[in-house]
Formats: C-alpha cells, sequence, structure tokens
C-alpha cells in the first residue's frame, strides 16, 4: 500500500493586511450578508466576486421553507456572474457570514456544493480563483484555487 500525502496552504491574515481591493471585496461580502433572505436558520452569508475586468457582482443566500429549495451565496453570486459577464473570468471569491449575534469571528468555508460549483468556474474559465474567507478575528486566503479547499476532487476531466 502506497499513502499520499496532500498539502494544503491557506494564508491567516488580518483585515488590514489585505490589499485595499481585496478589503472592498470583504466588505461587500460583508454588506451582502446582511441583505440575506434567512428567516429560518438566521444566519446570513454574503458573498462577492470581482470578475477579471474588475466587475464586482454580490450575492447571498436565500433560503425556503422546503430547505433543499434554497441556495448559497457562492452560488447565487457565481452563477449571476456567469449568467450576465458569461466571457469574463472570475478572479477572487469574498466570503463573510453573521449570525443573529453580528458577524462571525471566525471565516466559514464554502459547502461542498458551493466548492464543486467553484471548480466548475475554475474549469470553465482555465484559472484558479482566489478565495477570501472572512472573519472579525481572523481571515483566511486561499491563492491557488478550490482544489486547495477540494482535493481529489471530481470534474469534466472523468467524463472524458
Amino acid at each position: 500500500m502506497k499513502e499520499m500525502i496532500i498539502n494544503t496552504c491557506i494564508k491567516v491574515c488580518a483585515y488590514d493586511e489585505f490589499s485595499a481591493a481585496d478589503r472592498e471585496l470583504i466588505d461587500k461580502a460583508r454588506e451582502a450578508a446582511k441583505r440575506c433572505y434567512a428567516p429560518y436558520s438566521r444566519f446570513g452569508v454574503g458573498a462577492a466576486v470581482r470578475l477579471a475586468d474588475g466587475t464586482v457582482v454580490t450575492g447571498n443566500n436565500q433560503e425556503n421553507a422546503a430547505y433543499p429549495s434554497g441556495l448559497c451565496a457562492e452560488r447565487t453570486t457565481l452563477f449571476w456572474a456567469n449568467a450576465q459577464y458569461p466571457d469574463v473570468a472570475v478572479d477572487t471569491l469574498a466570503i463573510a457570514a453573521r449570525s443573529e449575534a453580528g458577524e462571525l469571528a471566525r471565516p466559514i468555508p464554502p459547502c461542498g456544493a458551493c466548492r464543486q460549483v467553484i471548480l466548475e468556474v475554475e474549469k470553465r474559465y482555465s484559472r484558479a480563483i482566489r478565495i477570501i474567507l472572512f472573519g472579525t478575528d481572523e481571515s483566511y486566503l486561499v491563492e491557488d484555487g478550490i482544489k486547495v479547499l477540494l482535493p481529489l476532487c471530481f470534474d469534466a476531466d472523468f467524463l472524458e
């Protein structure tokens, strides 16, 4: 039997260590989280993407009493960006969350379904997406794309 070791590099940052452009994107994700529709979980998630041409698109989670019918902030944002700007690659994705008590101190990662969608967007544009996960105490920066958060991923290569 062989052993495979998978290494992951995630930078842990304070808000003020990000560039002005990244702080702007984080702030837009934070604002989007406030506009979510989450009457059941009362857990708001906001996302913001900066496209390769500098355009910023935001979105948030949208819940439904039939839980599977809702949609996460990351997918809402990426689907909107891809629908409105189909020829422009996604450069950076920022995610922020809040509960009824306010913004979370620790960043939240995307769920498995969102990770799979991020992977497909990377495949679509043939480029990794920088991912920023915001928390008030610390944030995470993933510079090498979703495969850092989704090792051994399934993509279209397996269908060929």
